[in-house]
């Protein structure tokens, strides 16, 4: 059952990742958040859903 819980913190933090990516913050921010997340998993996935910067996927034209 333990892998399970690690497979859904993995995809998570992928998905967490590709959002920072997705950011208009600087390099240096999006790498800041990207080591937090790859570092400390739980915790840094956490500080980033309330904290950290949002994706931009587009919007009103």
């Amino acid at each position: 059952m333990g892998y399970v819980f690690g497979i859904i913190i993995f995809v998570l933090d992928v998905w967490a990742i590709a959002s920072v990516i997705n950011t208009n913050v600087s390099l240096g921010t999006k790498i800041l958040w990207i080591a937090l997340i790859a570092i400390l998993p739980v915790l840094g996935l956490i500080i980033w859903y309330f904290m950290g910067p949002k994706a931009n996927y587009g919007g009103p034209a």
